[in-house]
């Protein structure tokens, strides 16, 4: 047979990959090794490397992003009756987290550029009720975090950073979440850090860190780990009612990996998304996120937006990528356009919001995509006309 096989035949290229090896293999066998495979030893070493790598002062491993936001707010003081402002441009789960305290999640605009909430729009929506604000680095662009402090920092306004896409993304010099009283990250296997499922809590204020430890583990006195070690555990107390938000020294040992890992995942995927943006830059009606003045992107999620001048709309490009055998997504969820969050939504104006929803998508991007693989995507992306084979 000679020429060229129809796009039909071509292996499937996915959206994301994680970038896992045999180094993850063996730390995880060293632990079942070790016997102790619940949250212990490893989960204490993930957390100090992290917080260490992070530039915070103290790191709590758990089970999820989530909960780690769940905790943030009970350890701010979050209560119900509060208002907390977030985001609708993200994840359902930022939305989801004032609703576990009795909070009501108030909508706020994000900037049409970047994606992320600013000082300005979250000012428009503050009420007397407003006790936190979650911000969130949108596909790792980091967000700018001092203007929105300089206006809630003065109103006792707690505000948590929601870095789920953001490590190894930097804010002003330092890693995103830095510059923050609260931060929470997810090392689900779409994000370049990955052990399978679980989060952090990072905190500048020791009381949370010890409160936030308590509570993840039914707020226990004592920890398990310390009864565990113990030949006579020591009584524990409950002093009041807590959570079952662990992580396992089995996440944390492929934690630990993965932070050795990191800087060379971010190089990667600014390399190819730096390919990506070349070749966008020549096609009319595309832009492809970037790098914005006060900071730089982890490049988490390679989102591009479809305009007007585009030759077909992003449901179009979408199903093209498809037929070539690209997986493809569309961009960020707009979570008061939920069933869920119905009730929020009815006094939500959020124009950026609903456009960016309706133009975006997610280009694939991971650490082990190959020259070969980005041109097909490019080769869709190029096309003159709609339905034209390519160049």
């Amino acid at each position: 047979m000679t020429g060229l096989l129809p796009e039909a035949a071509l292996t499937r290229i996915s959206v994301m990959q994680p970038w896992l090896g045999e180094d993850e293999v063996a730390a995880v066998a060293e632990v079942l090794r070790s016997g102790w495979v619940a949250q212990g030893p490893k989960v204490a070493e993930f957390e100090a490397t992290f917080a260490r790598r992070l530039e915070a002062a103290h790191a709590v491993a758990t089970s999820s992003c989530t909960t780690a936001l769940h905790l943030a707010l009970v350890v701010a003081g979050v209560q119900a009756g509060d208002d907390v402002v977030v985001p609708s441009l993200s994840f359902v789960a930022t939305a989801n987290a004032p609703t576990y305290v009795g909070a009501r999640p108030v909508f706020a605009d994000v900037d049409g550029v970047t994606g992320n909430l600013t000082a300005s729009g979250v000012a428009a929506v503050l009420t007397p009720q407003t006790r936190a604000v979650i911000v969130v680095d949108q596909g790792g662009v980091p967000v700018d975090l001092a203007p929105i402090r300089a206006l809630c920092d003065p109103r006792g306004i707690v505000v948590i950073e929601d870095a789920a896409c953001a490590a190894g993304s930097l804010y002003r010099g330092h890693p995103a979440g830095a510059w923050a009283e609260l931060a929470t990250w997810s090392f689900h296997p779409r994000k370049l850090l990955t052990t399978g499922e679980g989060g952090m809590l990072t905190t500048s204020r020791l009381d949370w860190a010890e409160r936030a430890r308590r509570l993840r583990e039914h707020a226990m006195s004592v920890s398990a780990a310390e009864r565990h070690a113990s030949v006579l555990a020591p009584p524990e107390r409950y002093d009041e009612v807590g959570f079952n938000f662990r992580m396992t020294d089995l996440q944390a040992a492929v934690g630990l990996v993965q932070l050795d890992r990191l800087p060379a995942i971010v190089e990667r995927r600014r390399e190819l998304a730096a390919r990506y943006a070349e070749a966008i830059a020549g096609i009319d009606g595309l832009r492809l996120v970037a790098d914005p003045p006060h900071g730089r992107t982890n490049m988490q999620s390679c989102w591009v937006e479809v305009g007007r001048s585009y030759r077909t709309d992003r449901e179009g490009l979408l199903a093209e990528l498809a037929e070539a055998g690209i997986s493809a997504r569309r961009g960020i969820m707009a979570a008061h356009r939920q069933r869920a969050h119905a009730a929020a939504a009815r006094e939500a104006e959020l124009p950026e919001t609903d456009r960016l929803t309706d133009t975006t998508l997610i280009l694939p991007l991971f650490h082990q995509l190959t020259t070969a693989e980005q041109d097909r995507v490019i080769a869709v992306l190029a096309r003159p006309v709609r339905g034209s084979q390519g160049p």
